[in-house]
């Protein structure tokens, strides 16, 4: 079967789940939803979004990770660590901000394919280096989403006008938690992409490590994370100033690699 015709099967499995559970969460039954039949549905299209992904990275004997392809491996990542995480913590509603965006990136890399093959792929540097940076990605883009829900229920609690959907989220103690450990968590596999793509460059990418503009985005990210977490540690940080750091650090982290990829993929066509 052609992936384009299992990317759009995929694509309609998204949308139809990301109704139910927008549905779901308005009727304040979101995390119960997660955890019933429908939840484990989720792991179908999960699934056949992880097959494409493997076709579209691995399918050509090296490893391409083009923009198209790296943005659906960050959203398919990032859906996986909330549907292992539903079991834990009450965030399984929280799957209804995901799914549309999981149904988006499913389609991108079969209606717009590019071809950007990396070297020494089969290198152990190399995976672990992969490996670590899509993880912090992820986690990272968990982490903007829950803080732009915790900048929303605030600025509504303050207005005593709290739309049913955010009345049945997990308490802001809980979402302010849950941030933090997210946040932490992506700074530790931050440090390490970072660390391994500057001690290993020539190794991984075949040439010394060079201070460019992605090595820039990329360290003032890391230093936007450092200073958050310093500032929750020993200040206490946290509402407002710690959506904001969020936000900060993710944008920066958006514009060391995926801004970096999309001005020579889309702009310069390289």
């Amino acid at each position: 079967m052609p992936n384009v015709l299992l990317s759009l099967i995929a694509f309609a499995a998204y949308g139809v789940l990301a109704a139910y559970f927008w549905r779901a969460q308005a009727r304040g039954e979101g995390d119960k939803a997660s955890r019933g039949a429908m939840g484990h549905l989720v792991l179908a299209p999960l699934a056949l979004h992880g097959y494409l992904l493997t076709q579209d990275v691995l399918g050509g004997g090296g490893f391409n990770l083009s923009m198209t392809n790296a943005l659906s491996l960050i959203i398919w990542l990032t859906l996986l660590v909330y549907s292992v995480a539903r079991f834990f913590y009450p965030i399984g509603g929280l799957q209804a901000l995901v799914l549309p965006l999981a149904a988006l990136t499913v389609l991108l890399p079969e209606l717009f394919p590019s071809a950007h093959q990396l070297e020494n792929t089969g290198l152990f540097a190399f995976r672990a280096h992969i490996t670590a940076a899509m993880l912090a990605y992820s986690l990272f883009t968990i982490a903007v989403l829950h803080a732009v829900l915790i900048s929303q229920v605030e600025k509504r609690l303050h207005h005593a006008t709290l739309p049913r959907i955010l009345q049945n989220l997990p308490p802001l103690l809980t979402m302010e938690t849950l941030l933090f450990r997210m946040i932490g968590i992506g700074f530790v596999l931050l440090t390490l992409t970072l660390a391994s793509g500057m001690l290993f460059s020539e190794e991984i990418f075949g040439k010394a490590w060079q201070f460019n503009h992605k090595a820039l985005f990329g360290i003032v990210s890391w230093l936007v994370f450092a200073v958050l977490l310093w500032g929750h540690r020993f200040y206490g940080w946290r509402g407002r100033i710690a959506v904001r750091w969020t936000v900060s650090g993710f944008v920066f982290l958006l514009l060391a690699y995926l801004g970096s990829k999309f001005v020579l993929e889309v702009l310069l066509h390289r």
